[in-house]
């Protein structure tokens, strides 16, 4: 019955646009228009645009819009639309701090809305059965959108498979927990609106995808910065089982979040600091913060310190981030995860003021490390003190994060694949940036000449192309079968071998093993020692502003 009904509308639809009585012939099929070619699928007909042989559709409803009754409440599914629906123009950014001021990474996202639960589709014309990458953007859980140039998918779908990517609540709107809200919700939480969106989109690929020629079977998640972060927490959840097959964590970082409603590992309760912050934004009730302005409250929760989190449930996150894949109760997927040599360049906020003496900072990494500041020391030497605490705060975040999701997944027996992106050229490093935070990422898209105003150019040579193929290979064949490959670049070997792992440089990627030899299990150690403190964060708060590590018989 419901293939008759979706065989029905397909028929009507075609006959109202005066199509080819043949164009609907398989349930699903895109057929052309004058204006662009059109799908019909269970969620209605879309009409979209053709880029070179790349079918595009954007700006596609995955959710109802979040407003009103609906802020702060769990995703509801969109209701299916009547007639063939325009999906030629990006749908807007998610509400996000107002800018004030620009930086690298800034680039025009048009005017937000929280009418913004949408996703755009890259799908080669011949698609059939073809894999499918969903990309969940970066930006901290506060900005970014899916509409950003650099993450146009046209090149990466050049490559046969089907490119998603969406949008998710963000800032307040997004990840606030609030006694009210968890009252009020079936399951008694609140938090983690974003994620739920993010699943929410992922249920609707899954159901969908089918009608613009992909495998929803094969479906990877992929993320960089906060996206790769939210690739993990959907690794995690249980109500993310079985949407998707394989999963991509670029420059991902797993630090400790709040419970919902104890303090734990240093920080408040989520509740806790929702009820703070509600209170603040002068809200006798959550009634009366729904009827205020979205923009208002993000503006003014942001410049109050308010930063968005995951929040630990005990439903939809049912434990830390390091408790589960300890545990091995993470998706049992492959994964390819990495980051980059320069990570903190780029996010120098991130590290305190160099001490005044080398002695000085020898002497607080002693205080700090106890017996483990030799080893520290040796990794991230006095004698250059700068570049040694850029090193220890991209590698308490992302190097550990990186190495430690490929050797879980190993030793669950699933395949991992790391790498270290080592990359630079001219205009980087003439900004000091060598391999900044995110800068692989016009080189797994191929958008080498669509990067943000700001950022350093890429220069137009050879050198700069071949990487960009060689990455596009590794990143497409991976969602296709679950080990990256190029013909045309070095074999990549999984993590199992030797701890092996791809090192992107200025000569191309080269295969090597054990990345920065002892960073792991420094980290690894630290991060023990906090969790069995029971009062300790694991963030960017290392290295002279480490909390003091004692030495405990759970970590031996």
């Amino acid at each position: 019955m419901q293939m008759f009904s979706r065989l029905a509308v397909c028929f009507i639809a075609a006959s109202s646009f005066a199509l080819a009585s043949s164009s609907c012939a398989e349930e699903g099929r895109a057929v052309s228009s004058a204006s662009g070619p059109i799908v019909h699928a269970p969620a209605g007909a879309l009409e979209g645009r053709m880029d070179g042989a790349i079918r595009v559709f954007k700006g596609i409803p995955f959710a109802a819009p979040p407003i009103g009754a609906l802020r702060w409440r769990p995703p509801q599914a969109s209701a299916r639309w009547s007639g063939v629906r325009s999906a030629q123009e990006f749908g807007p950014a998610c509400i996000q701090p107002t800018r004030h001021e620009q930086n690298i990474y800034t680039s025009d996202i048009g005017t937000p809305s929280e009418d913004c639960l949408t996703l755009n589709i890259w799908t080669p014309a011949d698609a059939r059965r073809a894999a499918v990458l969903v990309w969940i953007h970066g930006g901290s859980l506060t900005g970014g959108s899916s509409r950003e140039m650099l993450y146009d998918g046209a090149r990466l779908a050049s490559r046969g498979v089907i490119v998603v990517s969406i949008n998710y609540r963000l800032g307040i709107l997004g990840y606030l927990a609030h006694p009210e809200l968890s009252a009020e919700s079936p399951d008694h939480i609140s938090g983690n609106y974003g994620l739920m969106d993010q699943i929410q989109a992922l249920r609707w690929v899954h159901e969908n995808i089918e009608a613009f020629g992909g495998d929803p079977s094969n479906v990877t998640i992929a993320g960089e910065s906060a996206g790769g972060l939210s690739v993990m927490y959907l690794m995690a959840a249980p109500s993310a089982r079985g949407l998707f097959a394989k999963a991509i964590a670029e420059s991902a970082y797993m630090v400790s979040a709040q419970e919902l409603k104890q303090r734990n590992h240093g920080t408040p309760a989520a509740e806790d600091t929702g009820a703070h912050l509600v209170a603040a934004l002068h809200a006798p009730n959550i009634a009366a913060l729904r009827a205020m302005d979205a923009q208002a409250i993000t503006d003014a929760s942001a410049a109050m310190g308010f930063f968005p989190f995951l929040t630990i449930d005990g439903h939809l996150l049912q434990r830390q981030l390091v408790d589960t894949f300890d545990r091995g109760e993470q998706a049992h997927v492959p994964v390819l995860a990495g980051f980059n040599a320069g990570e903190i360049r780029s996010l120098r906020f991130l590290t305190p003021p160099p001490p005044a003496t080398q002695a000085a900072y020898e002497a607080a990494i002693r205080e700090r490390y106890n017996d483990l500041a030799p080893e520290f020391l040796r990794l991230y030497p006095g004698d250059h003190m700068q570049e040694s605490m850029w090193a220890t705060t991209r590698d308490a975040l992302y190097g550990w994060t990186a190495e430690r999701l490929v050797a879980k997944q190993s030793a669950i027996g699933q395949r991992g694949f790391l790498y270290l992106f080592d990359h630079g050229y001219p205009s980087m490093e003439a900004a000091q940036l060598h391999a900044f935070h995110a800068s692989e990422l016009p080189y797994v898209f191929g958008n080498l000449d669509r990067t943000p105003p700001l950022w350093p150019a890429i220069p137009d040579t050879q050198q700069e192309h071949a990487l960009a193929d060689a990455i596009l290979d590794y990143w497409s064949s991976f969602a296709r079968t679950g080990a990256p490959s190029s013909a045309r670049a070095a074999h990549w070997r999984p993590y199992s071998e030797a701890r092996a792992f791809m090192h992107f440089t200025d000569d191309g990627p080269q295969s090597a093993e054990h990345v920065f030899s002892g960073m792991y299990e420094l980290h690894e150690q630290a991060v023990c020692r906090r969790r069995a403190a029971g009062d300790q964060p694991w963030n960017w708060n290392v290295g002279i502003i480490s909390p003091p590590l004692r030495p405990s018989p759970q970590c031996q």
